[in-house]
C-alpha cells in the first residue's frame, strides 16, 4: 500500500531562484511526509545555495549541465528510489491534500503508470491552464489538446472535470509516474530537450499498455511560462519538431501517409503566423522540419525497436474540429 511517504517530489532547477522563493513554500506546506528533491540543472545563480540554507528538508541533487527538461530529469532521477516520482515544474503552487487523492488512486489501479491532477491557471485561478488542464489527448496526426484547454481556447473551471479518467499524456508541468516504469520506459528521450517529451513518454507507456490517468480531486495551479512562454519562437520551434519526432515513433500504421498530412497542417499553421504578422514563428516552422529531416534517420531506427498499439486517438483531426467545425470543448 503506497503511501504519501513513498512519493518523490522532484523540481528541476535552473537559475530558478526567484521561483523557488515564490513556490517552494507551499510544497513544503502540504506535501505532508513526501521527499522533496530540487534537481538542479547547473545552475549559475545562488538558487542552490539559496534552498540549502533557507529549506533544510529537502535534499538537493546537482547534475553536472544543463540538459534541458529531458536529460536533467533523467540525470536526476536515477538517484532517487521512492516509488512514486512527482516531476514538478518550479512554477507550480500546490494546495492542501494534492498528494492523497494521486497515492490513492495508484492503489487502487495497480495498472496505472502516470497521473495528472487538475492544473489551474495561476494567474487567474477560475480558469484552467494551457499546459495540461484536465488531461491531454491527441489526434491521428500528432496534435496534443487537453479538456479544458483545444489550442487557445481555455475553459472556465466549474467542475465539469473533476472526475478520474483514464487520459492520453499527462502535463509535464505536475506528472505522477511509477518509478519502475519511468526506469522501464528508459525515461524521457533526451533529444527533445524541452517540450512534448512527456506526450512521448506516456505515448511509449501506452504503447506497453500502461494507463494514464487524470485525478481531479488533486489540484495545483502553474504560473506558466516561466523558461519559454506561449509567445517566444524558440517554443514554437521545439513543440513543432517534437511532435514530428514522437508522430514517427510511436504511431501505429500508416506512418508515411500521417506524417505527410501533419507536415502540410503545420505549413498551413506556418502560413497562419505569418498573416497574424509573426515571421519568426514562421520560420521556427520551417527550421523545426529542417531539424526532422536531419533526424529522420534516427527516428526511424528507434521507431523500428519500439511496440505499437492502435486507438490512440480520440480524434481524427483536432485541427479540422477547432478551426472548421469551431467546436472549442472536447
Amino acid at each position: 500500500m503506497l503511501q504519501i511517504k513513498d512519493i518523490a517530489v522532484v523540481i528541476l532547477n535552473w537559475n530558478g531562484k526567484a521561483l523557488l522563493e515564490q513556490f517552494l513554500p507551499s510544497v513544503i506546506k502540504y506535501s505532508n511526509d513526501a521527499v522533496i528533491y530540487v534537481a538542479d540543472n547547473a545552475s549559475t545563480d545562488d538558487s542552490v545555495a539559496f534552498v540549502s540554507e533557507h529549506f533544510s528538508t529537502v535534499k538537493i541533487i546537482q547534475n553536472t549541465k544543463n540538459g534541458g527538461y529531458a536529460k536533467g530529469y533523467n540525470d536526476a532521477l536515477k538517484q532517487i528510489e521512492e516509488p512514486l516520482l512527482c516531476l514538478l515544474n518550479s512554477d507550480i503552487e500546490v494546495t492542501n491534500n494534492w498528494l492523497q487523492p494521486i497515492a490513492n488512486e495508484f492503489n487502487r489501479d495497480i495498472n496505472t503508470a502516470i497521473i495528472q491532477p487538475k492544473i489551474l491557471d495561476y494567474k487567474n485561478k477560475s480558469h484552467f491552464e494551457y499546459a495540461g488542464a484536465a488531461g491531454g489527448f491527441i489526434d491521428k496526426y500528432g496534435y496534443p489538446f487537453c479538456r479544458g484547454r483545444i489550442f487557445d481556447t481555455i475553459e472556465e473551471d466549474k467542475g465539469q472535470y473533476n472526475d478520474i479518467t483514464d487520459i492520453f499524456w499527462a502535463s509535464g508541468a505536475c506528472f505522477f509516474i511509477r518509478n519502475f516504469v519511468f526506469k522501464s520506459l528508459n525515461g524521457f528521450d533526451e533529444s527533445y530537450f524541452a517540450h512534448m517529451e512527456e506526450i512521448d513518454l506516456c505515448w511509449r507507456a501506452f504503447n506497453t499498455n500502461h494507463n494514464t490517468k487524470y485525478v481531479g480531486s488533486s489540484v495545483v495551479y502553474h504560473f506558466g511560462g516561466a523558461t519559454l512562454s506561449n509567445t517566444n519562437p524558440r517554443k514554437t520551434y521545439l513543440n513543432f519538431r517534437n511532435s514530428l519526432f514522437t508522430l514517427v515513433k510511436n504511431t501505429d500504421k500508416n506512418v508515411f501517409i500521417r506524417t505527410v498530412i501533419r507536415m502540410k497542417l503545420d505549413g498551413v499553421a506556418a502560413i497562419r503566423f505569418l498573416f497574424q504578422l509573426k515571421p519568426l514563428h514562421f520560420f521556427a516552422i520551417i527550421q523545426a522540419h529542417f531539424s526532422f529531416y536531419k533526424n529522420l534517420g534516427r527516428i526511424l531506427k528507434q521507431r523500428k525497436l519500439l511496440p505499437k498499439r492502435q486507438n490512440y486517438y480520440n480524434t481524427s483531426s483536432i485541427v479540422w474540429s477547432y478551426f472548421v467545425k469551431k467546436r472549442t470543448k472536447y
